[in-house]
């Protein structure tokens, strides 16, 4: 698969690259956080939150509105599922890594999903970028033995566990967390979500 950079135009259409932003504690704080084997998400860490730089987060790239500032780290080369928020989400990579992206509109009224529409994107050590609301994504890939390490900021909830009944039909029966709507791929065999991603796993060497 081609792995395009997150500076170039073709990223456009799937978010942006931020500018006017001190990320240097938060990738200071980071180096604290494990990089298991698997995959790690812990959706709001006290310590991330407490920085400076969480104000500027939650005005500048939010609008005010409360946030949550986590990671996701770990090992990881597939696809596995995408997800979509009804809100952007701003990571910060602390490694190099590799996003997996494609567009929501893309979606079928069935709620499947090609993979062959999936796009990769390098993301540099120390770039922060803006995913839109509209755009799957999942976890990053690692393009370095060591894992990767991504900083996730969300508005405040997301991901979280779901504290209501929702359908199990049409969009509904997507919804696996908080402001969190989740296809996954049969080869990934994720516990209670729908596999609706169609074609091959996307994996990265």
């Amino acid at each position: 698969m081609k792995i395009q950079n997150v500076a170039d135009a073709s990223f456009h259409k799937y978010g942006k690259v931020l500018e006017g932003y001190d990320f240097s504690a938060l990738l200071k704080e980071m180096k604290h956080t494990p990089v298991p084997d698997d995959v790690v998400y812990v959706p709001s860490v006290e310590e991330l939150e407490a920085l400076d730089v969480a104000k500027a987060l939650q005005n500048k790239g939010f609008g005010g509105i409360p946030i949550e500032i986590g990671y996701c780290n770990g090992h990881n080369k597939k696809l596995n599922a995408v997800e979509y928020h009804r809100s952007s989400e701003i990571n910060v990579a602390v490694t190099d890594l590799v996003l997996l992206i494609g567009s929501q509109q893309d979606i079928t009224d069935e709620l499947t999903y090609d993979t062959s529409k999936i796009e990769a994107f390098f993301v540099p050590a120390g770039t922060g970028i803006e995913v839109y609301a509209t755009t799957l994504h999942y976890a990053p890939c690692n393009v370095q033995d060591g894992g990767f390490q991504c900083v996730v900021v969300l508005p405040a909830g997301t991901n979280t566990d779901l504290t209501f009944e929702t359908a199990k039909t049409g969009e509904d029966s997507l919804l696996t967390a908080k402001n969190k709507w989740l296809i996954a791929h049969e080869d990934a065999a994720i516990e209670g979500a729908v596999s609706g991603l169609r074609g091959e796993n996307i994996a990265i060497d």
